[in-house]
């Protein structure tokens, strides 16, 4: 058999490609501020939160919602979501305000301005070696028992780089807000002219509904446009949704006239995201929802759902063991997208504080009680106050 020429080894070559030749990626992944997610390949976005993306899996997965059950003081909630609209125009992401309290414009212009990667890097590390060396310098001051115990990590910190760093301290320039694209919904607050035709949805969450299914197809995020034009993804944020605002008596009865109006719009909006390139956060006041059962609707229906409990006019505001935080953090829902078993954190302790420039959510870690003085005359007083006798009084025995 005669050996094979050169010609017909490079027509072999090209009409069989062999399994080396290196793959084309999904045109998803190309999407900038994007990358797959490596528990189950979704493709997901940065919160513009890093310590918050770690909770919850990496980052919230494209075509999901996001809920954020808000403080008291809708202070740290509504940063949440300046972080969140802040990270979509980092990125080139298109975004979507609505609200019913201020207006989206005020929002956008209260967004935090991103910081440099080396200074951003900076103040991430100064804090563990700060620490490190006030515990190097101050280790006679600490007992022996304590001493050689391994440190706890309290940062949380993904082993990758995903997102942006941003200084709350100061506010977005307006050239680079300008660069996104926007698009606004404010309701106009009217009690809605009784019709005939009964819907479970309040005018207002009709209308809002309507603006984001416009967009979405207007703009072509469910995927009606062609393909020559360039993938980007929609971010949704929705401020304050179930208060009275939005012409809803959700938070003002524990049986309210409109009681299924909310989930029905959460249903709606759940079934837009699911057919496109949009990611959704929204807040709610849940500590003026007195109908508990519908608040558990509302998280169920959510894909992922935290709360945040902040110390502002509580007792731990004052508490010396909280002095190093502003609030705890509770993860309600993670989602299992693609997978039996979800993302869960690996501590369900877990803290935010707000810093001179940034917000971070970190373990919560109480420090222990080192003082010699204060131990010994707790004893006694406990002692004393359980009805005891001084003579349980002894030595501690290690």
């Amino acid at each position: 058999m005669a050996a094979p020429t050169k010609s017909m080894t490079k027509a072999g070559l090209s009409s069989n490609p062999t399994s080396f030749q290196k793959k084309s990626r999904s045109k998803l992944v190309s999407i900038p501020g994007t990358r797959p997610s490596v528990q189950n390949g979704q493709l997901i976005v940065s919160t513009g939160v890093t310590s918050l993306d770690y909770v919850i899996g990496g980052g919230l997965a494209v075509g999901t919602l996001l809920l954020v059950e808000e403080d008291r003081y809708d202070s740290y909630s509504r940063m949440l979501l300046k972080y969140f609209l802040a990270e979509g125009v980092v990125s080139g992401h298109e975004l979507f305000v609505a609200s019913a309290g201020d207006r989206p414009e005020d929002i956008l212009q209260e967004l935090p301005s991103p910081i440099l990667d080396d200074i951003a890097s900076t103040n991430i590390t100064e804090g563990p070696v700060q620490s490190g060396d006030s515990e190097t310098s101050e280790s006679m001051k600490i007992a022996w028992r304590y001493q050689n115990l391994p440190k706890i990590q309290t940062a949380l910190a993904a082993s990758s780089r995903f997102g942006h760093y941003y200084d709350v301290s100061k506010t977005m320039e307006a050239e680079l807000r300008q660069t996104a694209k926007c698009h606004t919904f404010f309701p106009t607050g009217e009690e809605p002219a009784k019709s005939t035709q009964s819907s479970p949805m309040t005018e207002a969450y009709a209308a809002l509904l309507k603006s984001i299914q416009t967009v979405i197809r207007r703009e072509g995020f469910d995927g009606s446009s062609s393909q020559s034009k360039v993938r980007n993804v929609l971010r949704l944020g929705l401020h304050s949704l179930g208060s009275a605002l939005w012409c809803d008596d959700l938070s003002c009865r524990e049986n309210p006239t409109h009681l299924h109006s909310l989930t029905t719009f959460l249903y709606a909006l759940r079934a837009l995201l699911r057919s496109s390139l949009s990611v959704a956060m929204m807040t709610i006041p849940s500590h003026l929802i007195q109908n508990k059962s519908i608040m558990g609707r509302i998280i169920r229906l959510s894909d992922t759902a935290i709360a945040l409990e902040s110390f502002r006019g509580s007792e731990r505001e004052t508490n010396p063991l909280y002095k190093d935080y502003h609030g705890l953090l509770h993860v309600r829902q993670v989602p299992h997208l693609n997978c039996l078993v979800c993302e869960v954190p690996d501590t369900k302790d877990l803290a935010f504080k707000l810093k001179r420039k940034q917000f971070t959510i970190e373990r919560l870690h109480l420090p222990p009680d080192l003082s010699e003085t204060v131990s010994r005359v707790s004893k006694v007083e406990l002692a004393a106050g359980c009805g005891s006798s001084t003579t349980s009084n002894k030595h501690l025995d290690f």
